[in-house]
């Protein structure tokens, strides 16, 4: 909550306004990221005047300090609440970087992709933190993701499929 929504939205303001509409998915518990993305897509909005954007909020797949065994099936419950979400919105691409929460909105794509409804590029980016070892949404979607970006050498280093760009956000 907030640390990879503000690195989210840096990546995001990068990009044109071709990216559009955009959906942002929180937790539902997540209070402080929608102001933030609101605030930021105030901003934009002075710049691209037609800039869309939604929120939708999703059952936190893991919360802190919740123990493995229970987040299994707050996983899977927060997976079958994302299915219906993503088959409504049919993302051509999927940019995250690391809650929890992008974890069942990604395998919720890929599904689609499988029984071929909607194929959605899944892009992710391995938080800026993570210098040694991946977090464990990094380590879960570096097998589903098309394009793994990490932000340190040493991270390309272990995982060969990953791609090196420097420091990104």
């Amino acid at each position: 909550t907030g640390g990879h929504t503000t690195e989210i939205l840096r990546l995001l303001s990068c990009l044109s306004e071709s990216y559009s509409p955009r959906h942002y998915v929180l937790a539902d518990s997540d209070n402080m990221s929608e102001a933030k993305i609101r605030s930021f897509e105030q901003k934009r909005a002075e710049t691209f005047s037609e800039s869309q954007f939604s929120l939708d909020r999703i059952p936190r797949s893991r919360e802190v300090r919740q123990s493995w065994v229970s987040s299994v099936l707050t996983t899977l419950y927060s997976i079958l609440y994302s299915l219906p979400l993503t088959y409504k919105r049919k993302p051509d691409l999927i940019l995250c970087n690391g809650p929890g929460t992008c974890v069942p909105v990604c395998l919720s794509a890929f599904l689609l992709g499988l029984l071929r409804i909607k194929r959605t590029i899944i892009v992710y980016v391995e938080s800026i933190c993570r210098v040694e070892t991946l977090s464990l949404s990094g380590k879960i979607l570096y097998y589903f993701s098309d394009y793994f970006i990490v932000q340190w050498p040493d991270l390309k280093k272990k995982y060969p499929k990953s791609v090196y760009l420097g420091r990104i956000v």
